[in-house]
């Protein structure tokens, strides 16, 4: 699959989720900040939150010489002066103003002083001397620890001398501070997030100890290729000498050592975890089946959460001009789908288009680069691939459901009464046609409940459940419909927990309970599942995700803690 998920619930990207989800929780793409941000009729801020000019107040008229000044209006003088030079951009003489009314204000005009310095961070700003701002910022904070453009001028300074952790916090207690009512704000905070999940994920990614996901996993991946050679039975290729004498199959500890077609055993029988060594000795000893090894072994090293060691299997399938091109061409979807979880998405579609130039009849190039599409919000292009490659294999009930899906988003796009309606009655004219589809259930459902269809969409979920009854992921997927139909936690909460009562390595459950403890003010308890889901997530672009959700819910946290909030007051 285009996202290495497999095709049911696991394989709903995100912004599905956040369908499901609805009105009651957001799950969004990269900060917690979602859950309850309101739009502002603005998104421009004011003063001086990231304009050039300081904190200006009205210029107060200068007595005549012979008057005598006091120490804070001599203060507000020189601030005043400082303004001026502010505004005609000689900032360096602008710094000398605010420094002066510093040393004459009286220490116990702390407003005042808290404006001075925060102005003086300003011109800082300017020099780029975001040190200096920083400590600015900071002695203004100390006068007024709620001096919002103080805040917001620190974290951005902080940004730019990369200090990051600082920068979340600075600008959690903005938009915290603000109520969620600024995008500038927000938007910065959704960029801190990102780039710290990312580092984090690189690091952890390459120390993660590598684990096969479930037996469902593995083989509702498998299922989304209907053009996999290494993944058809085996008595489609096997020879003369794969048989005894009365034509029976030869059992898997009889085949030869080192023998791909002993993999392929091990594959039929989900002995998963031996399928990597079988590969290998196939590949050292050059055999009769060195491209399938390569791509079988590439394929599980990909599951693992394994990519560095999966890429140079793929390109030597891909580069291996007696190979099969099916092989190849599956070998390309594959490298596709792991430049796309390193967010590289135009060298992923131009492996996804060198495989229809290879194979211009294979459906699984058109499948799969349809959900890359869709994963990228092209949902036209996705149109067309999950179109063409319906096309090309009508009775493939996966891709069938997937461009049901795919026309009901097109249809919420154009904001088309007429075409919902039409979309929704190809879903069920394909469930009809395809009834032992879980996914067009799972997928089916999301769509209803997005209509607040809540009681058809929850049938739905339940026929998928019988159908799959392993499949977790639909466990949770009907956990969040409860609580955006019933707002009843609890219950929706109980039916997550099903879903790792079948499998506790499923990190989307692990995430979804996190985000629910977030919404409930649970910071702490938010935070250990977010970990958790860290801990076992398979791919680069969901631990950084995932880090996101959880360095989103710390600095909450902190910040919490630093202004005696109870969490609840800030969502």
């Amino acid at each position: 699959m285009s996202d290495a998920k497999p095709s049911s619930a696991e394989g709903i990207p995100k912004w599905q989720i956040a369908l499901a989800v609805g009105g009651t929780l957001a799950l969004g793409a990269a900060g917690v900040w979602y859950f309850t941000r309101k739009t502002s009729k603005n998104d421009e801020r004011k003063e001086p939150d990231g304009g050039p000019a300081p904190e200006e107040q009205a210029d107060e008229p200068i007595p005549e010489p012979e008057v005598e000044l006091s120490p804070l209006e001599k203060a507000q003088g020189a601030k005043n002066k400082g303004n001026k030079y502010f505004k005609g951009g000689k900032f360096e003489e602008a710094i000398k103003c605010y420094s002066e009314a510093l040393e004459v204000c009286p220490d116990t005009n702390k407003k005042e002083m808290s404006t001075f310095y925060q102005n003086r961070a300003a011109a800082y700003e300017q020099l780029k001397s975001f040190r200096e701002v920083v400590d600015d910022c900071t002695k203004a904070l100390e006068l007024d620890n709620k001096y919002i453009k103080a805040l917001f001028r620190r974290a951005k300074a902080y940004e730019r001398i990369d200090e990051k952790k600082q920068c979340l916090e600075d600008v959690t207690a903005v938009c915290i501070l603000e109520g969620f009512q600024n995008q500038q704000s927000m938007m910065m905070a959704d960029r801190i997030l990102k780039d710290m999940g990312w580092e984090k994920a690189k690091e952890k990614y390459k120390n993660r100890e590598p684990v096969l996901p479930s037996t469902h996993f593995i083989k509702a991946y498998f299922s989304s290729f209907t053009e996999d050679i290494i993944s058809q039975p085996l008595d489609k290729m096997a020879n003369d000498e794969d048989k005894d004498q009365e034509g029976e199959a030869v059992e898997a500890e009889e085949a030869p050592p080192g023998d791909y077609l002993k993999a392929k055993r091990y594959f039929q029988e989900e002995n998963y975890d031996k399928i990597i060594g079988e590969c290998s000795k196939e590949i050292d000893s050059q055999g009769e089946y060195l491209a399938h090894a390569l791509l079988m072994r590439a394929t599980f090293h990909m599951l693992m959460g394994q990519a560095p060691l999966a890429r140079p299997d793929l390109d030597m399938v891909i580069n291996m001009d007696t190979a099969d091109k099916k092989l190849r061409c599956n070998a390309l979807i594959k490298r596709g789908s792991m430049l796309m979880q390193r967010q590289q998405s135009e060298e992923a579609l131009q492996d996804f288009q060198t495989a229809v130039d290879l194979d211009q009849e294979n459906s699984d190039v058109y499948h799969h680069r349809g959900q890359l599409n869709l994963l990228l919000d092209r949902v036209p292009e996705a149109l067309r691939d999950f179109e063409k490659c319906c096309s090309l294999k009508p009775d493939f009930a996966l891709a069938t459901v997937q461009y049901n899906y795919t026309q009901y988003r097109a249809a919420m796009l154009q904001r088309s009464a007429m075409q919902v309606q039409d979309a929704m009655k190809q879903f069920e004219e394909s469930i009809s046609k395809f009834p032992d589809c879980a996914e067009g259930y799972v997928l089916y459902a999301q769509a209803l409940g997005d209509q607040q269809m809540f009681d058809k969409a929850d049938d739905n979920y339940k026929k998928a459940i019988s159908l799959e009854p392993q499949n977790a992921t639909t466990y949770v997927h009907r956990g969040l419909l409860h609580l955006q139909w019933k707002q009843d936690i609890d219950a929706g909460l109980s039916l997550i927990q099903k879903a790792l009562d079948i499998d506790d390595r499923c990190d989307f459950a692990y995430e979804t309970m996190g985000t629910i403890e977030v919404q409930r003010g649970n910071l702490e308890k938010a935070i250990e599942l977010f970990n958790k889901a860290i801990s076992i997530a398979k791919t680069e672009m969901e631990i950084a995700h995932l880090y996101s959700l959880c360095d989103a819910a710390v600095a909450q946290s902190e910040v919490a803690k630093k202004y005696g909030l109870r969490p609840q007051a800030m969502m």
